[in-house]
């Protein structure tokens, strides 16, 4: 899969076993597939090795170059490898002492350092095309001394299989190096370009792809603001290296983030996630960590679906490997997962990761987890709490030398939490005064927070929007208020029905509830719930 390595492998069956001099030149561009360049075809010297003798002060033998040809000698060439010998156009090589090819020979060989100005006469070169499927993508020139037997005829079949041979694994690597090319450009650009801001707690990441010798995978991670200042948090890893796992990890990232706008539990963002990908064949498993961090009531909600588990790092400098059942990968099906609550406390991190960052070729995920969970632990009693990207940093660093297998995603979160004497939160009994109940517990917020100057706004958006609730709900409303950057106000219920803003006729006694909420709101949105609804408009803070 390796150009350099294709090409150090030709260099050593041919010199000095069978000639004592080698050239190879390859088209700068190099083709792929079956489209023809829009750029010129250049002939490039890629690599050269001889033991001609010639005087000291001339002799260089590079071990892999890049020597630009002069672009008409290019031209040249290249005219005469493709058009002006059957042999070499059909894929055959051939004596450099040809007549057709003889000038275009010296001119290609004459610019490189340490070799004579002219020739050993006789079939004393060949030069062979390197013929891929499609295309002649360049040339292997091999040369011999004066004191040694001239080429035979027999000799053309063994350049032919040196460079029949070459020319298969140059073309292999050039169709590798353009997937992964394709294949990391797909995966960087469905993974998020930057992260939200949500109240409540800060964000960081880290996305490192394979060593060169490794294909893409399908790692990604996600973080998705939800009503009520919420935020889910993603980490997932399509299983294979190849350009399809990473257009795989694009479907079901997509699916996650429609999953977490119905803001469903994470057991059931897994459960129906996993028949999503189960539409998408059987063949294509992934594995994946869901939770959200509610930063009023300092608690995280996580369900794990075959994925290393995360690590929630204290205030205190205590590591801590969370204990969530791991469930199955997404795509085996029939699995029941579950949703596991704990505490999320206020200047606590945690770490969502992909298993690169774990496990190599000498250790199992399990001794990984343990490793990185007692380096953060020493490192943070030792240095204390360091900021998120410097964390992310130190995460990274813990890598040992060596190339990776495997991509690495990185997440990390810390909580921050919501101050209390900034929220507000009542359950309402749904009937005819539960409006004017809610009016007066948001004069009393507002009046608190020192916001009366948003006092008749809020009332009036607050009635209207509890009106409808009562509407609709057979269980307790719930009223929140939430002072941020913004005043934010939701009004939850367990009707499903969605409200929509209507334009009300003049002679309509109702209707005319959203229309106002537009109006005054800074902005407004409806989001349904596995249990209900949530309405919410938010209005900006005046500034003192």
């Amino acid at each position: 899969m390796d150009l350099d390595e294709t090409l150090r492998e030709l260099r050593g069956a041919a010199v000095p076993a069978f000639a004592d001099a080698i050239f190879i030149h390859l088209q700068d561009p190099l083709p792929v597939g079956e489209e023809k360049s829009a750029a010129p075809v250049v002939l490039q010297l890629h690599s050269i090795d001889q033991t001609l003798e010639v005087p000291k002060a001339e002799a260089t033998t590079p071990p892999l170059m890049g020597l630009p040809l002069h672009p008409h000698v290019a031209e040249r060439m290249h005219m005469t490898v493709t058009g002006r010998l059957p042999e070499l156009l059909a894929g055959r090589p051939a004596f450099g002492d040809a007549p057709e090819i003889a000038t275009a020979l010296a001119e290609l060989l004459g610019p490189m350092g340490g070799v004579p100005e002219t020739l050993p006469p006789g079939r004393r070169s060949i030069i062979a095309p390197l013929h891929g499927r499609h295309h002649v993508m360049g040339t292997v020139v091999l040369l011999r001394r004066f004191d040694r037997s001239a080429f035979t005829s027999d000799d053309l079949l063994v350049a032919s299989q040196l460079a029949t041979h070459a020319a298969l694994g140059v073309q292999k690597a050039v169709m590798y190096r353009h997937e992964v090319s394709v294949a990391d450009t797909l995966q960087r650009t469905m993974l998020p370009s930057s992260l939200p801001e949500p109240t409540g707690v800060r964000l960081a990441s880290r996305y490192l792809p394979a060593s060169q010798t490794a294909q893409v995978g399908g790692d990604w991670y996600d973080a998705i603001p939800l009503p009520g200042n919420r935020v889910a948090l993603v980490v997932g890893d399509v299983m294979g290296h190849s350009m399809t796992s990473a257009a795989i990890m694009g479907q079901l990232r997509t699916i996650v983030q429609t999953l977490a706008g119905l803001d469903l539990p994470p057991d059931e963002v897994l459960h129906h996630l996993d028949e999503q990908a189960q539409r998408l064949g059987s063949d294509h498993i992934a594995t994946c960590l869901y939770a959200i961090y509610d930063p009023i009531s300092h608690r995280l909600l996580m369900a794990n679906a075959g994925h290393p588990p995360a690590l929630l790092l204290h205030p205190d400098g205590r590591a801590e490997v969370l204990a969530v059942p791991p469930g199955a990968p997404i795509g085996v099906g029939g699995i029941v997962f579950e949703s596991v609550e704990m505490p999320a406390p206020s200047g606590a991190t945690l770490l969502l990761y992909t298993d690169g960052l774990v496990e190599s070729r000498v250790t199992d995920v399990g001794t990984g987890v343990e490793a990185l969970r007692t380096r953060l632990q020493t490192s943070a009693h030792g240095l204390g709490a360091p900021s998120l990207e410097g964390l992310c940093d130190q995460v990274l660093g813990t890598l040992g030398p060596g190339a990776r297998d495997d991509d690495i995603a990185l997440l990390t979160a810390r909580f921050e939490g919501f101050p209390p004497d900034s929220v507000g939160y009542w359950y309402l009994d749904p009937h005819p005064l539960t409006a004017s109940q809610a009016r007066r517990l948001t004069r009393r917020a507002l009046r608190r927070w020192g916001l009366e100057s948003l006092l008749d706004a809020t009332e009036l958006m607050v009635s209207e929007v509890v009106t409808n609730a009562v509407r609709f709900a057979s269980r307790p409303i719930a009223l929140r208020l939430l002072r941020t950057d913004v005043l934010r106000c939701e009004v939850t219920d367990d009707s499903p029905q969605v409200p929509r803003m209507r334009h009300a006729e003049p002679g309509d006694e109702g209707g005319r509830g959203l229309f106002l909420v537009n109006q005054l709101a800074l902005r407004w949105g409806a989001t349904r719930l596995s249990t209900g609804k949530v309405v919410w408009f938010e209005q900006p803070i005046p500034r003192k």
